[in-house]
C-alpha cells in the first residue's frame, strides 16, 4: 500500500485494475472512492468494455465526490482510430465539504499512482464533464 502525502493510502487494486484498463482495455472506466474509515483510495466500480458514456456518467453518485478513469475512443480528422485515457476528478457543489477538501488534498498523489493518464478534468456538475467536453479535450 503507498502511504498519500494527506494520508490516503492506494489499495493496490487501483493500480492492477488500472494497468488493465490501460494495457488491455479490460475496462471502459474505473470509478473510486475513498474510504474514510480504512484512509485509502479503492475501486467502487468497473465499466465493462461495451459501457457507454451515459453508463459511465450515470455511475457517479450526485451529491458525493469520486475519482475515476474513462478510456475514450475517437476517430481523428485523419480518419485515425484513437483513445485517451481522462482522469476525472468529481466534485459536485452538492457534496459535503470535509469531501471535497479530502478529495482536493489527495488527488495529485493518487494521480501519480496512475501512470498514463492524458488529460485530467475537474468537475463540478455534469455539464464540464459532458461528451462534447471529453471530445475537445481528447485532440
Amino acid at each position: 500500500m503507498a502511504n498519500a502525502a494527506s494520508g490516503m493510502a492506494v489499495h493496490d487494486d487501483c493500480k492492477l485494475k488500472f494497468l488493465e484498463l490501460k494495457a488491455k482495455r479490460t475496462y471502459r472506466f474505473i470509478v473510486f472512492k475513498i474510504e474514510e474509515k480504512q484512509k485509502q483510495v479503492v475501486v467502487e466500480k468497473l465499466g465493462e468494455p461495451a459501457d457507454s458514456y451515459e453508463a459511465f456518467t450515470a455511475s457517479l453518485p450526485a451529491d458525493e465526490c469520486r475519482y475515476a478513469v474513462y478510456d475514450f475512443d475517437f476517430v481523428t480528422n485523419e480518419n485515425c482510430q484513437k483513445s485517451r485515457i481522462f482522469f476525472i476528478a468529481w466534485s459536485p457543489d452538492s457534496s459535503k465539504v470535509r469531501s471535497k477538501m479530502i478529495y482536493a488534498s489527495s488527488k495529485d498523489r493518487f494521480k501519480r499512482e496512475l501512470d498514463g493518464i492524458q488529460v485530467e478534468l475537474q468537475a463540478t456538475d455534469p455539464t464540464e464533464m459532458g461528451l462534447d467536453v471529453i471530445r475537445s479535450r481528447a485532440n
